[in-house]
């Protein structure tokens, strides 16, 4: 395992993270409180140190199992946690959004009480939990660097969609130095991302990027195959059945990646994500040991070659060699702006004159 920093906020990272949303929850399937804990500690053992979690997850039921799970090892691990969704006044409808609050009030109680679930005096790192670009108002910022100068969390982070709404709040966050944007990255969904990538280096920022769904919901790492049912509880199946089918046939394209046994694509997949510097962590969706044991393995497999790079994004370029529709094609990007943010940035084609 290699560790980086985020941003410039000291605070240190795993390449590979535990992302604890299977911890507490069902939608990655159903595992006792027990399993999730040997899970947390499994990859601590691995190398992982970086654990994210976020108060919705099962209601706070996650953060309550990561704080059982890390107490004693508080002093090596690097824990973050989301807030924004207020389930404590709404229920959860299936995997649906509930209403958010960032209102500075909502703010501190939110923080305070995951601090007491986690049964944590601090947090490594505070993210805002989806939450829309207007919806974080000077006052709401005023809170959440009073909260910081408090010690109650050392580094700041904003928890993208994207399919909710993304690229107007992950620019907002790289303009007002936020340590870390988490979002949706993989080899098969690049858009936001790179779109990152390029303004951190635009504005020659410090905010290091943080990858989530690296697997593209299980393509990636050849675990949702032509085989394989999804159950409606499992978070996978909200993708469009066009995206897997499409997926299969991209797979095959790029098990060059594989090099003949040397690493596997799942860990292929996030060897090409931390090939940028500016990617911190990526959280991968362990749903066993043997994920653990593979993905906290993946930094130490070789890192991909300059030719190795290039054949991908020729590919990726023309779309793996496929002319139809995915389902997730940018004109179904949701976007907190009318568009306008994905318009300007040239992800969407500009509106027609009048």
């Amino acid at each position: 395992m290699q560790y980086r920093e985020l941003g410039n906020s000291g605070v240190e990272v795993s390449e590979v993270a535990f992302g604890a949303w299977v911890v507490g929850t069902d939608w990655w399937g159903d595992r006792s409180d027990e399993d999730a804990v040997d899970m947390v500690q499994h990859a601590l053992d691995e190398g992982v140190t970086f654990f994210d979690t976020g108060d919705v997850y099962g209601h706070g039921r996650s953060e309550e199992l990561i704080g059982e799970a890390l107490g004693e090892y508080r002093d090596e691990v690097t824990v973050g946690t989301k807030v924004g969704y207020d389930f404590y006044n709404n229920a959860q409808a299936g995997h649906g959004e509930i209403p958010k609050d960032i209102s500075p009030e909502y703010l501190r109680n939110a923080v305070e009480q995951s601090l007491d679930r986690l049964d944590m005096e601090y947090l490594d790192v505070l993210f805002l939990h989806n939450a829309n670009v207007d919806e974080v108002t000077d006052e709401a910022l005023e809170e959440l660097y009073a909260m910081r100068e408090e010690g109650l969390y050392d580094a700041l982070g904003w928890a993208l969609g994207p399919s909710i709404g993304w690229l107007a709040e992950g620019d907002r966050a790289i303009e007002l130095d936020f340590d870390a944007v988490q979002t949706v990255y993989n080899l098969f969904e690049q858009t936001p991302g790179r779109h990152f990538l390029d303004t951190v280096r635009e504005e020659g920022a410090d905010t290091s990027l943080i990858a989530r769904v690296p697997h593209s919901s299980g393509l990636l790492n050849k675990q949702v195959t032509p085989d394989t049912e999804l159950g409606k509880g499992d978070h996978r199946a909200h993708r469009p059945d066009a995206w897997f089918e499409t997926g299969w046939e991209k797979i095959e394209t790029i098990e060059f990646l594989e090099r003949d046994g040397e690493r596997t694509m799942g860990q292929a997949s996030i060897q090409y994500l931390l090939d940028d510097e500016e990617v911190a962590s990526v959280v991968p969706t362990f749903r066993s040991l043997d994920d653990i044991d593979e993905w906290a393995a993946a930094p130490d497999t070789p890192r991909l070659s300059d030719e190795e790079r290039r054949r991908v994004d020729e590919l990726y370029a023309e779309n793996f060699g496929i002319d139809r529709d995915d389902g997730m094609s940018p004109e179904n990007f949701r976007t907190s702006v009318g568009g306008e943010d994905l318009r300007s940035a040239g992800v969407l084609p500009p509106e027609p004159a009048d």
